[in-house]
């Protein structure tokens, strides 16, 4: 699956590509500060530390469709996510990611089955999309958490052979 042309805008209004991380594992996910799932904002980073070194890069992308669970302003969402989780893995505009006015990004993932076979639209924040360096996709749920052991062995084996 080709994303690398597809443009993305980031937290801070600047554009770039999905092709700047090429060569990378990269992890996509629909985040949102007031959501059942917003702990794991802490476990996402942890990843990220952890695995940023050998190739991986997190992208959150703020979305405020399931249940207007991502209110605020860039601003907002940038100090919630720094204050409460420390976060440092880059975090983009807010975006849509079911429906007539999706991002192009999440218009490719969505096409993508998770474990069980389902495609289709994101059902809930904190859906986890893993781009693996040869573009081939893995989905995980909201409910699969960033420690999940499952998880870790896609984002390991979807790791950069070349990285340190």
């Amino acid at each position: 699956m080709d994303l690398n042309n597809i443009t993305l805008t980031t937290i801070d209004g600047d554009e770039t590509t999905f092709g700047e991380f090429a060569g990378k594992a990269v992890m996509v996910v629909n985040v949102a500060s007031k959501c059942g799932f917003t702990p794991q904002y802490a476990g996402l980073e942890k990843l990220y530390e952890q695995y940023g070194d050998r190739g991986l890069t997190i992208l959150g992308f703020p979305c405020n469709q399931f249940l207007s669970q991502e209110p605020g302003s860039a601003q907002d969402i940038k100090e919630f996510c720094s204050l409460n989780f420390g976060v440092t893995f880059p975090l983009f505009d807010k975006v849509k990611v079911n429906g007539k006015n999706s991002h192009p990004l999440f218009e490719k993932l969505t096409t993508v089955p998770d474990a069980q076979g389902s495609a289709g639209k994101v059902k809930w924040n904190f859906e986890k999309f893993l781009v693996a360096p040869d573009g081939e996709v893995k989905r995980f749920r909201s409910a699969v958490k960033p420690d999940d052991p499952e998880l870790i062995d896609a984002i390991e084996s979807a790791l950069p052979a070349s990285a340190p």
